[in-house]
């Protein structure tokens, strides 16, 4: 008998043993390379899908009631609902975008919040696409269609003007007083040369032939696609750089997917303008600042924003760069609306988070609906 045991020796991983722990070190390179190189395709993939053609739609169940040649009227809500019938026609920005920052997605939709707290017909303006016909209608056309809209829901309405929607919003208000019943500006540039904000500093600074050019590169239309570089290219950071470090980051989390594709869909599909609207736009109302000096005409009558006298809610954003507090709460010293009829707020945060941002969907807009629906 051999004087060995014939103890079995325990039988050792691969990975421990010294001979082959280079073998094994290689095998976990070669996983984490894998790995990092499925999330890299995953990247690749998202960043394809966030920057593809889109179709936004609308978050709330609605109606269409009336399509003219520059919008479509949305309808939510009952139109036989209470507050003496007088209907609230949100005006959304024309400014590039699509009109579903209004109503934007479940949980973070202003005609949800305002179905939700007491307004119960809610309308909303889908501005269209400007077409190569349509290349040199002005601001005039815009208000013109406003009015038939307005007329077609009884002629007397609550407007909610937001962004540029909100000076247009301002327009009808002067021009026909009893048209509007209660009126809300929220980051809209009533007072356009207020502040030393970037967007007007940009404005200001560049001649209007620069704007000029830019219709013309266009084909007579202000491009949405210029406007959107614009836009990034005041946060180069965050656009360029951030967005994407951020998608990298979280290419495994399914819920932040869902919310960026849902924020793409809306932030990289825009509409044209017509190149007439545009450059009345820039030089009228951003350069000059004819609205609040009481010099823009509109529909064969020079505007007096002291005729204005409805109830007036002005709402701001802290840290909006678009359109600085002081452009919005200016309006409370031009127009006719006693002081006590005139609610100004501040809310923390930037532009878009003032129409879609859930903090501000959650706190202050219940309050606007129900100050809306107050009996005039």
């Amino acid at each position: 008998m051999s004087s060995t045991t014939d103890t079995a020796l325990p039988i050792m991983p691969a990975g421990s043993v010294p001979l082959f722990w280079p073998m094994a070190f290689a095998a976990q390179a070669f996983k984490q390379g894998q790995d990092m190189m499925d999330k890299q395709l995953r990247f690749l993939e998202e960043e394809a899908k966030l920057h593809a053609v889109h179709h936004p739609r609308m978050a709330t169940p609605h109606r269409e009631r009336l399509r003219l040649r520059t919008l479509t009227l949305r309808e939510y809500g009952s139109a036989d609902a209470g507050h003496a019938n007088v209907p609230t026609l949100i005006v959304a920005p024309y400014a590039g975008h699509t009109s579903v920052i209004a109503d934007y997605d479940q949980g973070q939709s202003l005609v949800e919040t305002l179905l939700g707290n007491g307004v119960e017909h809610v309308l909303l303006i889908d501005w269209h696409s400007a077409s190569a016909d349509m290349k040199d209608l002005e601001i005039d056309n815009y208000l013109a269609d406003l009015c038939v809209v307005i007329d077609e829901l009884g002629g007397r309405v609550r407007l909610v003007g937001l962004c540029q929607g909100g000076w247009i919003s301002a327009m009808i208000a002067a021009r026909f007083p009893e048209k509007v019943a209660r009126l809300v500006l929220a980051g809209s540039p009533i007072d356009a040369g207020a502040g030393e904000g970037p967007l007007k500093q940009m404005v200001q600074r560049l001649p209007l032939r620069f704007y000029e050019d830019l219709v013309r590169s266009g084909g007579g239309l202000m491009r949405g696609s210029f406007m959107l570089q614009g836009w990034k290219n005041m946060h180069p950071d965050e656009h360029y750089f951030n967005e994407h470090l951020e998608l990298l980051q979280h290419i495994d989390d399914p819920a932040y997917l869902a919310k960026r594709e849902t924020f793409a869909a809306w932030y990289e599909t825009t509409v044209d303008l017509p190149g007439r609207w545009y450059l009345q736009a820039i030089g009228h109302i951003f350069k000059d600042n004819l609205l609040a000096r009481g010099k823009y005409v509109a529909l064969g009558q020079q505007l007096d924003l002291r005729q204005i006298t409805c109830p007036l809610y002005l709402l701001a954003g802290e840290r909006d760069d678009i359109t600085t507090p002081e452009q919005v709460l200016n309006a409370a010293a031009l127009v006719g609306t006693p002081a006590a009829q005139i609610t100004q707020k501040i809310v923390p945060g930037g532009h878009i988070g003032l129409f879609m941002g859930s903090r501000t969907l959650a706190e202050v807009w219940p309050q606007i609906a129900t100050w809306l629906v107050q009996p005039d």
